[in-house]
């Protein structure tokens, strides 16, 4: 038993000693449980998408403007059945101040919008009416 035991600690300080194969590195066993459980979630699903040809030979930045035929009356302000309802010049002079000309971050713009336009209320007209009737005043040139 003693010389079992002798040769037991001579094999493991020999496994301790081995380099491991150039390219190969020795794992544990849980490291080996842990990457055989990896390989087996592993599932490759490969979609073949259809060829599209190019319909055109436009620049990046004309294929990413919007396009703007058919869509000239897209939003629409519903009716307004409020009695003597009007928009006072002061709050389009207001939404004018900070004209949209499409330089500046659309963000900002948009935030500064709703902070005028939540000033004005009037009973009988929904918000967003109102915001829809102002909104072309905040706009510069052609975006308008």
């Amino acid at each position: 038993m003693g010389k079992q035991g002798h040769e037991k600690r001579k094999s493991t300080k020999e496994a301790k000693d081995a380099k491991p194969k150039p390219g190969k590195c020795m794992r544990t066993r849980s490291q080996a449980r842990n990457r055989n459980r990896r390989q087996q979630q592993l599932t490759t699903v490969i979609v073949e998408e259809p060829e599209i040809p190019m319909a055109d030979n436009r620049t990046m930045a004309q294929m990413l403007q919007a396009p703007i035929e058919g869509y000239e009356d897209a939003i629409v302000v519903p009716p307004i059945n409020a009695n003597n309802f009007e928009l006072k010049q002061p709050l389009i002079n207001l939404v004018q101040s900070n004209k949209f000309t499409g330089r500046q971050d659309p963000h900002n713009h948009l935030r500064f919008f709703n902070k005028v336009t939540s000033t004005f209320r009037h009973p009988e007209v929904p918000n967003t009416s109102i915001k829809l009737l102002l909104f072309p005043f905040s706009l510069d040139g052609e975006l308008r």
